[in-house]
């Protein structure tokens, strides 16, 4: 049993909370060791609080048990255990060849009044916030790239050394049990191993469900505070970039999906837009305010979810009061330490596992930065390597990479050649599946380097493709034969879901670069007689210069659209349609390739409205086909789509305009 410090005096402030809470405590245990259990048998609670009235302390008295050399490890985010912290930067005289072990927190470092960060002691952290960013520049505080999620393991084999934990938690029940509140992460792992475990004790905190509690006797001091729990909410960083990169990832949200969000600004803003989605999930190291309108509209009910159905998962929550009381006591909420959140079995086979990354810099292979920041460590590896794997073994997963695409002054690319000095590989380009910016989505996995090039310029700023494509060259990724024609984003609002006359769903989209093996494919599945009546040739194969000209449009007077079915990352091209206008004229000629098992069933008519449409909304005065003269199926097509259709003979071959 611990000795028990000297009391303080029953004032206010502090000193009066800590004598409050010790009678308060003492009462308690009185009225509970009065109450037998329900077979009269005993007492209905563990003997062991009767001690604990003696482990109740203030902030200074607790610390002062640290010795010189001890590893200290300090609570996490808003969790943040600030009281014992403060209490340990003012013990005079310190002890010596202190290291403060942590991950995210909140003034762990204190700035002084000149903005530089004051600490008497080192600090090693896994995560480089707000807080440590200038203590890290200046040497006070070492960062280490790690996986959070690998973190107990090595805490558990003494791999990381740690001789205190300094925590933040509940108010104790009549059990005896405390929460670890709104952080768990490597809490337990901290307190396992810990010869010194010292509490802050909050009555703001909220309880936690899940493996998130901790016995009283496991802790030797408790330290009550009575101070709000630390409140997090994204900057306001509204812009149009952040809208369009949000949508992005909300377009490829299925229903059913189970999410894991992050602390980023793109992956919070994308949970607005998934509001006409159905039984979404969680399953994330840290949840937000963000998920608080999708659980109130119903959408959040996990029930497709392969593990823990019907739950909402995580590891730490860093939000308002408003989230907090929504976990407090609530059982849809599970909260367990992180190794178990990041478990790679539970994350395989966790049903449409999506994962979204925020990163600083990617470059043209698929390499990607997300812990340095010119030059600056800067946020952390965080639990992401296993939330992006765990993603892609999941049957329906989506791993997700986000940027904007340039600094924020507009001009710098963050898509690179080749990273800079100073951009550390975090995610390896093997491990790379989707990479989204405000200008569209690239899928880059099991792609060779030089389609991932051309999927990685696609996506950049306009103004930065030039100079990407031409080092792209010099580097050898792609081809003397490739050229690059479209400087405009993607145009997702042209994507059109539509069903043929047999029902079959089929994606109808505008042609991209990346489409050129999909094209060619389509190519190798056409008849000898289609392949003719399209080209006028008997071709036996498709050059690269050729596919260029069937998918590297500029989308201005060259238009080009693709039919798809499958999935986004593996999608089938089984239909394309393109046209090119004349400027001399204002009118534009057609072409059109449908796969023979998808031919009967109206896709060609969609093809002709869409481009239509498409070409009518550019102002282009109306459509020229040269097809063989004994082509009825074109011929009948064009007269059922336009009002205004001629039709003139040109011996084997017939022109038709139609004026739209």
């Amino acid at each position: 049993m611990n000795k028990p410090l000297e009391s303080a005096s029953p004032n206010n402030g502090a000193a009066g909370l800590l004598n409050r809470l010790t009678q308060a405590w003492k009462g308690r245990f009185a009225s509970a060791e009065a109450k037998p259990d329900d077979d009269g048998s005993g007492p209905a609670v563990d003997p062991r609080l009767a001690l604990c009235a003696e482990k109740i302390c203030s902030a200074p008295m607790a610390v002062a048990q640290i010795k010189p050399g001890d590893h200290v490890f300090v609570g996490t985010a808003c969790a943040t255990p600030r009281a014992l912290v403060a209490a340990l930067e003012a013990l005079s005289p310190a002890p010596q060849d202190v290291e403060l072990l942590h991950f995210l927190t909140d003034q762990a470092v204190q700035q002084g009044a000149n903005g530089q960060p004051q600490t008497k002691y080192q600090h090693r952290c896994f995560f480089v916030g707000q807080d440590l960013r200038s203590a890290v520049k200046l040497g006070l505080a070492d960062y280490v790239p790690i996986s959070i999620a690998r973190v107990p393991q090595l805490i558990a084999i003494g791999r990381i050394p740690l001789d205190v934990a300094l925590i933040q938690v509940s108010m104790p029940d009549e059990f005896g049990y405390v929460s670890l509140g709104v952080s768990v992460d490597i809490a337990p792992a901290a307190v396992a191993k810990a010869r010194l475990v010292i509490a802050e004790v909050n009555p703001h905190m909220p309880r936690s469900m899940g493996d998130s509690t901790l016995h009283v006797g496991e802790i030797d001091w408790l330290v009550p505070v009575d101070t709000p729990v630390i409140e997090y909410t994204h900057p306001a960083q509204q812009t149009e970039v952040v809208e369009k990169i949000a949508r992005y990832i909300s377009s490829i949200i299925d229903d059913g999906s189970t999410l894991q969000i992050g602390m980023g600004r793109f992956s919070n803003e994308a949970l607005k837009y998934l509001t006409d989605r159905q039984d979404l999930g969680i399953h994330s190291d840290v949840i937000t305010d963000a998920i608080i309108p999708l659980l109130e509209r119903g959408i959040l009910t996990g029930q497709r979810k392969s593990n823990q159905r019907g739950k909402i998962v995580s590891s730490f929550a860093m939000g308002t009061r408003r989230l907090y009381d929504l976990i407090d006591r609530n059982p849809m909420f599970s909260f367990q330490p992180i190794e178990a959140v990041c478990d790679a079995w539970t994350l395989g086979s966790q049903h449409k596992l999506v994962s979204v990354t925020q990163a600083f810099a990617v470059d043209l292979t698929g390499q990607v930065c997300v812990d340095q920041y010119q030059g600056d460590f800067y946020s952390g590896v965080a639990a992401q390597a296993e939330f992006l794997q765990g993603a892609s073994r999941s049957p329906g997963g989506k791993a997700i990479i986000c940027l904007a695409s340039t600094e924020e002054d507009g001009l710098s690319s963050r898509i690179r050649p080749a990273l800079l000095a100073g951009e550390g590989v975090a995610i390896p380009r093997s491990d790379v599946h989707y990479v989204i910016t405000e200008y569209g989505i690239a899928y880059l996995f099991g792609k060779s380097i030089r389609e991932r090039a051309v999927a990685m310029i696609q996506i950049a700023h306009p103004s930065a493709r030039p100079g990407l494509f031409e080092q792209a060259q010099a580097l050898g990724y792609v081809s003397g034969e490739q050229s690059l024609r479209n400087l405009q984003a993607y145009a997702v609002e042209e994507e059109r879901q539509l069903q043929l006359k047999d029902k079959r769903p089929v994606l109808l989209r505008p042609a991209c670069p990346s489409d050129g093996e999909g094209i060619r494919s389509l190519f190798h599945q056409l008849p000898e007689h289609d392949i003719y009546t399209r080209f006028f040739r008997r071709l036996r194969g498709l050059s690269n210069r050729d596919v260029q000209r069937l998918c590297n449009l500029n989308s201005q007077t060259e238009v080009g659209l693709v039919a798809c079915v499958g999935t986004r990352e593996n999608p089938k091209i089984i239909a394309h349609a393109m046209y090119m206008v004349d400027p001399g004229t204002n009118l534009a000629e057609t072409a059109f390739m449908v796969h023979p098992d998808w031919q009967g069933q109206g896709l060609g008519a969609l093809l002709q409205q869409r481009m239509s449409e498409h070409a009518k909304a550019r102002g282009v005065r109306g459509f020229v086909a040269e097809v063989l003269a004994n082509n009825e199926h074109m011929i009948k097509l064009a007269r059922s789509l336009a009002d205004n259709v001629q039709v003139e003979s040109l011996g084997s071959s017939v022109k038709i305009t139609s004026l739209l």
